[in-house]
């Protein structure tokens, strides 16, 4: 915890410098600004000129985040938007931000991370439990149930 207080005007260049070094979420800003032991009002105005400024764009962060989550750690849209809840990104940016991922490269991924975890289970010789096994990866994964069940039930 930072124990010295900065003035508004000395925590804008160091909060400019935090949303420029990669995409942010609202809350992610606030926690950091209330950090530098600045008050509410304050913070509520430095707030509004990042977004004004454009260092702050909730929509652009959903769509970053969903995109690299996806590319990066293979998740499915129900983990990702979790995930954007948790960090109070709103619902609409979510919904933006999930658009980002193609419907195509979706399937793909889903069932690589399938055909890849099956090979993991080849000693499994009980098909019922192999199945399990392979739903709940996937599931915890972040894809959607119907989906999972669809590309276990296709291998």
């Amino acid at each position: 915890m930072n124990l010295k207080k900065l003035s508004r005007e000395q925590a804008l260049p160091q909060v400019k410098q935090y949303c420029v070094y990669r995409e942010r979420c609202h809350s992610e800003v606030k926690e950091k600004l209330y950090s530098l032991g600045l008050y509410k009002n304050d913070v509520g105005q430095l707030m509004a000129q990042l977004i004004e400024e454009n260092y702050l764009n909730e929509e652009r962060f959903a769509k970053q985040y969903a995109g690299g989550k996806f590319r990066m750690n293979q998740w499915g849209r129900v983990k990702i938007k979790y995930a954007l809840r948790q960090k109070q990104v709103s619902e609409y940016s979510i919904k933006k931000g999930l658009k980002e991922i193609s419907e195509s490269d979706y399937k793909k991924t889903l069932q690589k991370l399938a055909e890849q975890k099956l090979k993991t289970l080849k000693n499994e010789s009980n098909v019922f439990s192999k199945k399990k096994k392979l739903q709940d990866y996937l599931l915890q994964k972040g894809y959607e149930g119907e989906l999972v069940r669809e590309t276990v039930n296709k291998l």
